[in-house]
């Protein structure tokens, strides 16, 4: 049975690598199908930056997910045969606790007080929710741009935690172009007049600094030939011209896009998982990516790139294919060509669609022959 939005509420307080902790923290999670009788038909979502929980929609919540055509019945991940969990990263502000939640102590929002947030910290406590629903190992583990980052985390602390892997978009570590762009937009944001060192309320957004952070990220999200097909030089009318722009319709676009954003995420959970891709580092205190990887145990890996994809190029999947290669998990790799960059996950399913149907019925084919 599909069902809408839940929650795991843990009283047991969550150790930060950074170090400080939550005393006690929620998860939001959706899921759709049915769990199995020996709970083996788990797949579990780890997702980008900005999404919710919501990946598809279901009887109870009919609006769209951000992942409609990949999730459902006859599907790409099908939920005729796959138990499907999505989880709203911890340090969001889409019903997991983060930056944006109260804080018991002082029953404001936690903000600047929150603990400084890793990956690694979104991996343990996306595991204790796969352990709250009595899952001992997942069946695909599945993790999109940031989520990429999220699962190899989840697989570093959770060796034998899944025996399939997909990895979309993501990447072992931050390059040095990803972490100007973010680090550009974590600057306009605090710059804003009404940033006041976190403390903003509804009355006094720093709505400036969202616009325009947001707006960056979108360059770094497509790719100039789509813009160029897409936009050429047209002329926009839909916001009044300015001085020294929204002339153009590619403009128009880009305020629209960002005017629909600046409410709908917290600024400070923005800056901190904006953070936290920036720090993290597969190979952290290994010599290389295969030896962090070492003792991970998976039947399968197939790692997915886009070749316009300029915030995660896919040499950074290549990378994680050879890595697990390596150390021994017969891997697939494919770099799928789209206009779309980084985004192409998201929006190109006529790309998408069927390299991921196909690598989960080779799933289900391997399963069924005892792997």
């Amino acid at each position: 049975m599909t069902q809408a939005t839940q929650y795991m509420h843990s009283q047991e307080p969550l150790l930060f690598k950074r170090g400080g902790a939550l005393p006690a923290y929620t998860m939001a999670y959706e899921t759709w199908g049915e769990l199995n009788a020996d709970r083996s038909n788990a797949v579990l979502i780890l997702t980008g930056l900005s999404p919710s929980a919501h990946a598809a929609s279901s009887p109870t919540d009919p609006t769209p997910g951000w992942w409609e055509p990949m999730i459902g019945p006859g599907a790409p991940i099908d939920t005729r045969r796959f138990f499907v969990i999505s989880l709203n990263s911890l340090g969001s502000c889409k019903g997991s606790t983060g930056p944006a939640s109260i804080n018991p102590a002082t029953r404001k929002p936690w903000r600047l007080d929150f603990p400084e947030l890793s990956i690694e910290d979104i991996a343990t406590a996306s595991h204790e929710v796969v352990e709250h629903l009595g899952i001992e190992q997942l069946c695909t583990l599945v993790g999109p741009s940031m989520g990429g980052m999220s699962t190899l985390a989840y697989l570093q602390q959770n060796p034998q935690g899944a025996r399939h892997y997909l990895n979309i978009s993501g990447a072992a570590k931050s390059e040095p172009f990803s972490i100007a762009v973010r680090s550009l937009q974590r600057e306009l944001i605090v710059s804003d007049s009404n940033w006041k060192d976190g403390q903003y309320d509804d009355e006094n957004w720093p709505e400036k600094g969202m616009r325009m952070a947001r707006k960056l990220g979108m360059l770094s999200y497509r790719s100039a030939e789509e813009w160029r097909g897409r936009f050429g030089r047209r002329l926009q009318n839909y916001f009044p011209p300015e001085v020294f722009g929204m002339n153009y319709e590619v403009e128009s676009y880009l305020e629209a896009a960002a005017r629909r954003f600046i409410h709908s995420f917290d600024p400070c959970s923005y800056l901190y998982l904006s953070r936290s891709m920036d720090w993290y580092d597969a190979a952290d205190g290994h010599p290389n990516l295969a030896a962090a990887l070492q003792g991970v145990q998976l039947q399968s890996a197939y790692i997915m790139g886009v070749d316009t994809d300029i915030l995660f190029p896919p040499h950074q999947q290549q990378a994680i294919a050879n890595a697990l290669s390596e150390i021994g998990v017969k891997t697939g790799y494919s770099q799928l060509p789209s206009i779309m960059g980084h985004d192409a996950f998201l929006v190109d399913h006529d790309h998408f669609g069927p390299n991921v149907s196909a690598y989960f019925k080779r799933i289900c084919a391997e399963d069924a022959l005892g792997g």
